[in-house]
């Protein structure tokens, strides 16, 4: 948790959870969003 991240569609961001490697909630600033596996369009920094 708190690695920095980037995302295709949302731009940076902060992972604030994880969820069994199933799922992460990042907290990208004016939004939180869940995102699923396959993390596709996430990198992490």
């Amino acid at each position: 948790m708190n690695d920095q991240v980037t995302h295709d569609r949302y731009g940076l961001g902060v992972v604030i959870g994880v969820e069994d490697e199933v799922a992460v909630v990042i907290d990208f600033g004016s939004r939180q969003e869940r995102i699923t596996t396959p993390f596709n369009k996430l990198y992490k920094l």
